[in-house]
Order: structure tokens, then C-alpha cells, then sequence
């Protein structure tokens, strides 16, 4: 299987810099992993809209799997309370 590349947006870039050292290492492993599998047996389909998110604790990592130019591309990243408000 081939690698897809990741892509992170402004806005979950801006937000992992806000977290502390051990949620950012965390999040910064499950991202790394996405590139090898972009769906996960834990994945779960988003309704509504295209695009998968992921757990990692109390965070959500919201993306999207672009196959034909094999991207990876997180859209957001934030704390399970308010990832859905956006």
C-alpha cells in the first residue's frame, strides 16, 4: 500500500500549538499513523459530510482521504466538546 502524505489546515496547526507536551505527542502519533492507514479499524465515517475522524482521549481529528492524489487532509483538531460546534 502506498504512503499517502499528510496535510495539516491553518487552523489545527494553530490548535496544536496550543496543547500541552504530552496531548501534542499523542495527537503527533496518531497523525503519523494516518499516513500509513488513512482509515483505521476506529474511524468513523462523518455524517453529513465527507470525511473521517479519529479519537485520541478527549480530542477529535477531523479529515478528509483524498485517493486519487493520495492526501491525507486534516481539516480540524480540537477537544471533543467543541469539535462538532464549528
Amino acid at each position: 500500500m502506498s504512503e499517502f502524505t499528510l496535510r495539516i489546515e491553518k487552523t489545527p496547526r494553530k490548535f496544536l500549538k496550543t496543547l500541552n507536551l504530552s496531548d501534542k505527542r499523542r495527537i503527533d502519533a496518531a497523525l503519523s499513523l494516518l499516513s500509513e492507514n488513512p482509515i483505521p479499524p476506529k474511524a468513523k465515517k462523518l455524517s453529513g459530510r465527507n470525511g473521517y475522524r479519529i479519537r485520541v482521549g478527549d480530542f477529535r481529528i477531523i479529515y478528509e482521504i483524498q485517493k486519487s492524489i493520495l492526501v491525507v487532509l486534516v481539516i480540524d483538531i480540537g477537544h471533543r466538546r467543541e469539535i462538532y460546534r464549528k
